[in-house]
């Protein structure tokens, strides 16, 4: 009983809570909410909510987005969807139209000029630019039910800016008084606000005007701070496994994944330090120090005291296969379980050296592959 509450409860954070806020923003845009605050409050977590769920659910699916295009990924993996290069580009972009999207919403339209109206509507209107490309690039993992989900963020977004744009017309509209103060003291921009006052209606094809300008200015400002020029375009292109992805990045090896000293093997690489590929049961492996010292270890067990080597063994299969499947996907786990396996590589090592004449030969032929 306790386990199917807990499995409801899970089922509910995975797909009810995203679906419950899915459908308000989406009643949203035929239905007015009176509570205004509560409804901002729906929106942000939505967003929030929304990036932790994206990120949850594409590790899932076995993204690395730390991998870019060139690095060697191994069974499923699947590279970064965007650019690391990128990563600040597309976070600004993003960010603009949020910007835009708050000044909108803690004002009274009317008492803002209708160019600065138009101009957060073009912010809003770089940020949905990003969530469409987002939704492209992705794509390719669009037919798995988990990966599906990942288009729930853009939509609700573009259900979001959209009520935004929609209500903030509605209330200029239902204004007839407008100050003229509000239109700026530059005779210049007097006259565009004036000619947007006139086709209010046609704000948010305005927006789509400004789009370039506006887009150009920060692009501008991002290669001042050290971002490449064309990074909005990279981020998409310069990857690998995706819909925009212009690179071919190395095929992917299978990893045997059954034993601990392998998994760990299969780290962080900085951590478990891999040497070499090697070859177990007729296909490629990682293999570090660790996995060698361990192999080398069982090669001596087997050789010395085979019945004692075989009762390890069955063992170790019983209870060590469950664990490695359990922990295979997750690289800060075989982090800990290279941490977890040190002294026993150390006390392998001792063994090793006290009954081997040539230690670290023994060593180095492990996991060599088998002449044909």
């Amino acid at each position: 009983m306790g386990e199917l509450f807990i499995s409801l409860i899970v089922f509910f954070l995975i797909l009810g809570v995203p679906a419950i806020l899915s459908l308000y923003n989406f009643i949203g845009i035929f239905h007015e909410w009176k509570k205004k605050k509560l409804r901002h409050v729906f929106w942000a977590l939505t967003i929030l909510l929304g990036i932790f769920y994206t990120f949850g659910m594409m590790t899932l699916l076995d993204v690395i987005f730390e991998a870019e295009w060139t690095e060697q990924l191994y069974n499923v993996e699947r590279h970064q969807p965007i650019w690391t290069g990128g990563y600040i580009t597309v976070i600004v972009v993003s960010l603009v139209g949020i910007v835009g999207a708050i000044i909108l919403l803690s004002n009274n339209v009317n008492k803002l000029p209708p160019l600065t109206t138009v101009l957060c509507i073009t912010s809003i209107y770089l940020t949905l630019i990003i969530q469409l490309l987002w939704a492209i690039q992705c794509l390719p993992i669009a037919f798995d039910f988990v990966g599906a989900l990942y288009i729930l963020v853009p939509i609700n977004i573009f259900i979001i800016a959209f009520t935004i744009i929609r209500e903030k017309i509605k209330e200029w509209c239902d204004d007839e008084f407008h100050e003229e103060k509000i239109y700026g003291k530059s005779t210049f921009i007097k006259k565009i606000n004036k000619t947007l006052i006139k086709c209010s209606n046609k704000w948010p094809i305005w927006g789509l005007f400004f789009v370039i300008p506006m887009l150009g200015i920060i692009l501008i400002i991002l290669v001042l701070f050290g971002q490449e020029p064309d990074a909005i375009i990279k981020a998409w292109t310069e990857t690998s496994d995706w819909t925009l992805s212009l690179k071919e990045a190395p095929q992917n090896l299978p990893m045997d994944n059954h034993y601990l000293c392998t998994v760990a093997a299969g780290g962080h690489r900085k951590l478990v330090k891999p040497i070499r590929m090697g070859e177990r049961h007729g296909h490629r492996i990682i293999v570090n120090r660790q996995l060698l010292i361990a192999n080398a270890f069982e090669n001596i067990l087997e050789e010395k005291t085979p019945r004692f080597h075989k009762a390890i063994r069955n063992f170790y299969d019983k209870y060590g296969f469950p664990i490695a499947d359990l922990i295979r996907t997750n690289k800060i786990a075989c982090d800990i379980t290279y941490f977890v396996m040190k002294p026993l590589e150390w006390l392998f090592l001792i063994v090793i050296y006290l009954v081997d004449s040539k230690p670290e030969n023994r060593i180095a032929v492990q996991y060599l592959p088998t002449p044909k």
